[in-house]
């Protein structure tokens, strides 16, 4: 691409999404996909969010502990990308659900644009994965904002993912919504599957380790939250993995000096995940 056409498309992206506000930033902790399909107090806070978001996204750009590659970063690029049911042993009800948005070529550009630290590659084979929808459907019922997803590099380590997410700060003043939406706790080999009914229910390790990454979220401890290994025992529980617990880096790496951040759904569930989640604003 010459010069004067990137400049064209450039141009052509400031015009198709208007220059805003500072757009907030979300960081969902997504939990059992059948939050997707249940009115329960998860949910019904997604859909608290949706309604009362100002001003409203021309676009979403959301990062989802469910799509993960290796050795780079990818993004959807496709016109209208599927809808992908990425689980099993669920009930035909939540197979059957679509989120039909459109994709963004504008936002696909830009985001592209924006990452100078790596190259990221346009996908035409994902889709939007149930940590995506499955939050969306509540916050944006309709599905007509355009979503696009960006990938995790699953080969990269905490600070890689941290310092990446700063190159999209442009982002928030064009209208894009950037959610990243993962979970705080995620240890699948231990969750308490009896005890769903108490939406609540967390582990003595888990409740300790939710309680100090909330403190630390509200203090800014960004180095901290970024070393995780390094945090003790409870966390080594919290995150056997940090699949879940990448995306939240991208979150907070977005986080300024002029963001308020404001936690919701702070609880865990299931024994061995943490519903935990957070919004910057800019004040």
């Amino acid at each position: 691409m010459n010069n004067l056409n990137h400049l064209q498309d450039l141009s052509a992206w400031a015009k198709s999404l208007p220059n805003s506000a500072t757009m907030p930033v979300i960081f969902a902790g997504h939990g059992t996909p059948m939050n997707a399909i249940e009115d329960n107090e998860f949910a019904q806070k997604w859909q608290s969010i949706g309604k009362n978001l100002q001003p409203q996204p021309a676009a979403i750009l959301c990062i989802s502990a469910h799509w993960l590659t290796q050795g780079g970063t990818a993004i959807t690029a496709m016109p209208a990308p599927k809808t992908i049911h990425d689980f099993g042993r669920f009930p035909q009800a939540l197979f059957d659900v679509q989120y039909p948005a459109s994709g963004n070529q504008d936002l696909v550009k830009e985001t592209i644009t924006a990452i100078q630290s790596t190259e990221v590659q346009p996908d035409l084979s994902w889709g939007l994965d149930h940590g995506t929808w499955g939050v969306l459907i509540h916050m944006f019922p309709d599905a007509n904002i355009p979503v696009v997803q960006l990938s995790v590099d699953y080969s990269q380590h905490a600070p890689y993912h941290y310092a990446l997410a700063k190159e999209l700060s442009a982002l928030r003043q064009k209208g894009v919504l950037i959610i990243a939406s993962g979970n705080l706790i995620h240890n699948l080999r231990m969750v308490a599957w009896h005890e769903t009914d108490d939406l609540h229910y967390g582990y003595d390790w888990a409740l300790e380790a939710d309680a100090t990454m909330q403190k630390m979220l509200l203090a800014h401890q960004h180095d901290a939250l970024i070393d995780w290994d390094k945090q003790g025992q409870a966390f080594k529980l919290a995150i056997p993995t940090p699949d879940h617990y990448y995306p939240m880096l991208y979150a907070l790496g977005l986080q300024t000096d002029q963001d308020q951040l404001s936690l919701f759904n702070a609880h865990t569930t299931m024994g061995s995940l943490s519903m935990t989640s957070f919004i910057l604003n800019a004040a």
